[in-house]
C-alpha cells in the first residue's frame, strides 16, 4: 500500500436504532406485509358489504319469482275469485321483497350500480301503490262483479236473476263507488309517478337473447295507457245515470255505418234508428233507411271536391252535400254537429245524442251471443260465410239491402232511375235485428255475461261505437275517455290517415292497409319523414261486394309540415289545413286482386329535441287494426293499430 494512499474508514451515522453516542438499540422491525393486508381487508369488507346483501336479496327474489311465476304464466282467468287469490299471493310476495330491499337500498349512492337500485326501489314503491288500488277496487266492486258473473257466489242464489235485473243493480250502485274511485285514481297516479322515473334507455337492449329494453319500455307504456283509462273513468261513471236514462228518458239516434263502405267516421251512413232508454232499458222506437231521410232534405251546402269528383251520380246535377255524405270530417263531433243540424230540417228532431255503430259491433256481439234468430228473416251469426269469405251476418245484411244491383242516378235530373227492391226498406231488417240482439243479450245466463261485456268494451275502445251527446258534461266525459271520435291536439309528431270509399261498392270488406314511416334527421336537426301506404285487395271482382275502389285518402300531420314529394295518387289536391293539422290528400283507384302504394315525403315544423321522439297515431273508426311500422336509423317499432297509440322512437 502506498504511504500516500488515503484509507477509507466507514463513518457511523446516528439512525433510528442508535443512540447519540453511536450505541445500537435493539428494536422490533416493521412488518412489510401489514399495509397490503390492511388494504386487502378493506377491499374484502367492501366486497362482502356489497355481495352479502345482494346475495340475500337475490335469494328473496328467486323465492318470490318461484311463487309468482306460475301465476304470471297463466294470463287468462275465468273468475275474479281466481284473480283475487292470485292477487293476494303476488301482493304478499312483493311486500316481502320490499322488506328485503332495505338490505341494498343504501346502494342507491354507489356509482353505476345506484341507478338500477333506485329503479328497483321505484318499481317496488309503484307495485305497493298498484296493490293498494287493487285492494280498494276488489272491495268496492265485489258485489257488482258477483252480479255480472265475474265472481262465483259462495251462497247459492234462491232465484235466477235476469241480465236486466243484474244491470239495474250495477247502475244503481255506481253512485256509491265514486269516493273509492278517487282513491284508486290517486294510487294509480302515484304508481305512475314512480314508474316515470325509470328510463328504459339505461338498460341493455338484450341480455342472453332477452330484449330487456324493449320489454321494459312496453310494460311502462301499457301501464301508462291503463292509468289514463282509470283516471278518465270517473267522469264517465258520473255521467252513466244520465246516459242510461236513470234520471229521465233519453232518446238516441243510432246511426248504422257500413264499414265495408268506409267513410271518415267509420262507414257510409246506411240506416238509422231511434232508441229510447229508460232506467238502463233499451227500446227501439223506429228505424228507417238513410235515403228516405235524405229525400226530405234540400241540399244547400257545397260538398268536398273529392265527393263530387268520385261519387258523381247525384252530384252531377248539384254539387251540394247530401245528408248521407255529411260524415266527411274525420272528427266525429264536427261531422255530427253538421249532420244533426241539417237532419233537423228533414224532420229528425228530439234526440239527446247520436250513437254510431258499424257492422263489426254486430259481429262482436254475435260472437258472444252465438247464433240468433230474427222472426221473419232467419238466423244470423258471426261464423264465416264462404259465399263472401266474411261473417254470415254481414253477407245477409248486404244481400238483403242490394244484391239486385247498384243505385243508378239520372245524370240530368239527379233522380234515381234504378235501384234494388230493398234499397229503401232496410228498416225491415234493422229494427227486428236490434230487437233480437237486445232480447238475446238480456236473456244471457250469468256465466256468459263477462265475455259479452268484454266484447262490448272491445268494440267501444276500438272505435266501432262512437258517442255524440248534446249534454256538455256527458260529451266531455266521453271525449275524455276517448270514445267520441275526436281528432285531438298533440304537442309532438302526429299522424291520422282518413280513407273514404267513394263508389267502390263494399270493397273495404277485403281491403287491407299497411303503413310505414321512415324518419331521418339532417345535419341541422330538421326531421324528414317518408310515409308509405300500401293497400291490398286479394279478392276477385264480383260487381256486387267487390269492385274498383276509388279511395279518397287524407293524411293529417302536425300543422306547418312541408310536403316535399308524393307518389301513387291519380289526383292530388292542394295541401290544406283542417282541425289544427296540415293535410295532404288525393285519390287513387285500387282494383280487385290489386295493390296500390301511396307515399308522402315531408318535413316536420320542429327540429329534433333531446330524449325520445314521440308520435301520436290516431286510428280511423271502422277499420280493423292496420299494420304500422315506424323506423329510424336507431330503432324500429312494429304493431297493429287497435286504438289510438303514442309511441316513442330513437332518432
Amino acid at each position: 500500500m502506498d504511504n500516500n494512499s488515503a484509507v477509507l474508514i466507514p463513518k457511523i451515522e446516528p439512525n433510528d436504532n442508535s443512540n447519540s453516542d453511536g450505541t445500537v438499540v435493539e428494536v422490533k422491525k416493521k412488518n412489510k406485509y401489514k399495509k397490503p393486508l390492511l388494504i386487502s381487508g378493506i377491499i374484502m369488507a367492501v366486497i362482502l358489504a356489497l355481495l352479502v346483501p345482494i346475495l340475500l336479496f337475490y335469494i328473496q327474489v328467486k323465492k318470490v319469482l318461484g311463487n309468482i311465476a306460475p301465476i304470471v304464466a297463466g294470463q287468462s282467468y275465468e273468475s275474479v275469485d281466481k284473480i283475487r287469490s292470485d292477487f293476494e299471493i303476488v301482493r304478499k310476495n312483493v311486500a316481502d321483497l320490499k322488506k328485503s330491499y332495505v338490505l341494498i337500498s343504501w346502494m342507491r349512492f354507489v356509482p353505476f350500480l345506484g341507478k338500477y337500485v333506485s329503479d328497483l326501489g321505484d318499481g317496488l314503491n309503484a307495485s305497493v301503490k298498484i296493490f293498494d288500488a287493487g285492494e280498494i277496487a276488489f272491495t268496492t266492486l265485489d258485489p257488482l262483479l258477483l252480479e255480472l258473473g265475474y265472481k262465483d257466489s259462495k251462497e247459492k242464489e234462491t232465484s235466477e236473476k235476469s241480465a236486466q235485473e243484474r244491470i239495474d243493480f250495477v247502475v244503481n250502485s255506481i253512485p256509491r263507488i265514486f269516493p273509492q274511485v278517487d282513491q284508486i285514481v290517486k294510487n294509480i297516479q302515484d304508481a305512475n309517478f314512480y314508474l316515470s322515473r325509470i328510463d328504459p334507455n339505461d338498460y341493455p337492449e338484450n341480455v342472453r337473447g332477452i330484449p330487456v329494453r324493449e320489454k321494459l319500455d312496453s310494460y311502462l307504456d301499457k301501464f301508462e295507457e291503463a292509468s289514463k283509462y282509470i283516471a278518465r273513468s270517473k267522469p264517465l261513471l258520473e255521467s252513466t245515470p244520465y246516459l242510461l236514462g236513470v234520471d229521465g228518458d233519453r232518446n238516441y239516434l243510432v246511426l248504422f255505418q257500413n264499414d265495408k263502405e268506409l267513410r271518415p267516421t267509420g262507414g257510409f251512413l246506411t240506416a238509422y234508428s231511434i232508441m229510447k232508454v229508460r232506467d238502463a232499458k233499451f227500446e227501439p222506437v223506429t228505424s228507417d233507411d238513410i235515403y228516405n231521410l235524405d229525400s226530405k232534405y234540400k241540399p244547400w251546402l257545397p260538398a268536398p271536391t273529392a265527393i263530387v269528383d268520385l261519387i258523381k251520380g247525384p252530384y252531377i246535377l248539384s254539387k251540394n252535400i247530401r245528408l248521407r255524405d255529411m260524415n266527411y270530417s274525420p272528427d266525429f263531433k264536427v261531422s255530427m254537429d253538421l249532420f244533426s243540424k241539417e237532419a233537423e230540417k228533414a224532420g229528425l228532431k228530439g234526440v239527446d245524442g247520436i250513437i254510431a255503430v258499424d257492422t263489426q259491433l254486430l259481429v262482436n256481439l254475435l260472437e258472444g251471443l252465438g247464433e240468433i234468430g230474427v222472426p221473419g228473416f232467419g238466423n244470423y251469426s258471426s261464423k264465416n260465410d264462404s259465399r263472401c269469405n266474411c261473417p254470415q251476418v254481414v253477407y245477409e245484411l248486404e244481400s238483403f239491402a242490394d244484391i239486385e244491383g247498384p243505385i243508378i242516378w239520372d245524370p240530368v235530373t239527379g233522380k234515381i232511375i234504378l235501384k234494388p227492391p230493398n234499397s229503401d226498406n232496410r228498416k225491415k231488417i234493422i229494427g227486428p235485428l236490434m230487437n233480437s240482439i237486445l232480447a238475446n243479450a238480456m236473456a244471457q245466463p250469468k256465466e256468459k255475461l263477462p265475455n259479452l261485456i268484454n266484447l262490448i268494451f272491445k268494440s267501444v275502445t276500438e272505435k266501432h261505437v262512437l258517442f255524440y251527446l248534446h249534454d256538455q258534461g256527458a260529451q266531455k266525459a266521453v271525449e275524455d275517455f276517448g270514445i267520441a271520435g275526436r281528432i285531438v291536439d298533440y304537442p309532438g309528431d302526429y299522424l291520422h290517415i282518413s280513407d273514404s270509399n267513394l263508389g267502390g261498392r263494399k270493397s273495404n270488406l277485403y281491403v287491407t292497409q299497411e303503413v310505414e314511416q321512415e324518419i331521418s334527421v339532417n345535419g341541422d336537426g330538421l326531421i324528414q319523414k317518408t310515409l308509405t301506404l300500401t293497400y291490398k285487395n286479394p279478392e276477385k271482382h264480383d260487381g256486387w261486394l267487390n269492385s274498383v275502389l276509388p279511395n279518397w285518402v287524407r293524411v293529417y300531420v302536425p300543422k306547418g309540415s312541408k310536403l316535399i314529394d308524393s307518389s301513387g295518387l291519380e289526383k292530388q289536391y292542394d295541401v290544406d289545413e283542417d282541425l289544427g293539422k296540415t293535410v295532404f290528400s288525393g285519390y287513387f283507384k285500387l282494383r280487385p286482386e290489386g295493390v296500390s302504394k301511396v307515399s308522402f315525403t315531408y318535413t316536420l315544423p320542429f327540429k329534433k329535441g333531446t330524449g325520445d321522439f314521440k308520435i301520436l297515431i290516431q286510428k280511423q273508426p271502422g277499420v280493423n287494426a292496420p299494420l304500422y311500422i315506424v323506423r329510424s336509423q336507431k330503432s324500429e317499432e312494429e304493431f297493429l293499430l287497435n286504438t289510438d297509440k303514442e309511441i316513442k322512437i330513437k332518432l
